[in-house]
């Protein structure tokens, strides 16, 4: 069972990035589910999580009001949408069960903000 991130890429200052995190070997429409990111030398961070049937989400303080996560659970796919992207957010971004189980981390993506 392996979740795994796409969709990153390089990004100027100000703009935007839709990650999409998809599951493989088993259904995850019944779990929350959380996005996290490493920066280079840091610890990883709570980004977002959203429950299983979409209706609540929650964000860390330094995406708030930037960052919207949304799912679709036909698709066994959660999606991070990410405006006015700051050089701060260069890291990579992976997506895990919202209490992360170590064996679901999966291959994250690498979002990099130009400055």
């Amino acid at each position: 069972v392996q979740l795994q991130a796409f969709g990153g890429g390089l990004v100027q200052t100000g703009g935007s990035l839709r990650l999409s995190c998809a599951a493989f070997g088993r259904t995850f429409s019944s779990d929350a589910m959380g996005w996290f990111r490493r920066a280079p030398g840091k610890d990883r961070e709570f980004v977002g999580g959203i429950r299983w049937g979409g209706e609540s989400t929650y964000y860390g303080d330094s995406v708030k009001g930037r960052f919207t996560i949304s799912r679709d659970n036909a698709k066994n796919t959660v999606y991070l949408q990410m405006n006015s992207l700051k050089p701060e957010d260069t890291a990579v971004y992976y997506c895990n069960t919202y209490a992360p189980v170590g064996s679901y981390w999966g291959r994250g993506t690498q979002v990099t903000v130009s400055s």
